[in-house]
């Protein structure tokens, strides 16, 4: 199955970005040989200066159309639901056993995501009330792909 990450800017070198390569790194060299596969990062980015809300309503037409057919869209937001690192592996684990076309997670911009965006999606997720950097919020979600790989595998990773 394979996992998209479609998010809103382009990350610059630095330690986020170097983390967020190590956790989908470790996805890709696994993924062959795990329950699940490998992660794609798509970088959407509208480059015109606009209003908040015409901005935020753009980022979610590129985000929408960043998502591969077929993939099980989840959106990243503070207000979706809360699930434990073992409830999100057994999550992903029964959706790919139900023959999911492959998963995309949805990580909006400053400004948040669009409503079209989380109406479109299977599933509202948040990884917290506080608010993330949203270069930290692909490296954490990074982490919680590969850590319910390990929990599906029975890798030693995963410590409850």
């Amino acid at each position: 199955m394979r996992i998209t990450l479609a998010a809103v800017g382009r990350a610059k070198a630095g330690p986020a970005r170097e983390l967020y390569r190590d956790f989908a790194a470790r996805l890709n060299t696994q993924g062959n040989r795990g329950p699940l596969g490998p992660l794609t990062l798509k970088e959407v980015e509208e480059r015109r200066p606009l209003a908040p809300a015409e901005l935020k309503r753009r980022e979610g037409e590129l985000l929408l159309a960043a998502i591969p057919p077929g993939a099980r869209l989840i959106a990243l937001d503070m207000r979706g639901k809360s699930l434990s690192s073992e409830d999100f592996a057994a999550l992903l684990s029964r959706w790919r056993d139900e023959g999911a076309g492959g998963l995309a997670f949805a990580i909006g911009g400053a400004e948040g995501l669009d409503e079209t965006v989380c109406a479109a999606a299977a599933l509202t997720l948040s990884l917290g009330t506080m608010t993330w950097p949203h270069m930290l919020v692909r490296v954490m979600l990074a982490e919680q792909v590969y850590r319910a790989q390990t929990i599906l595998t029975g890798h030693p990773y995963h410590r409850a």
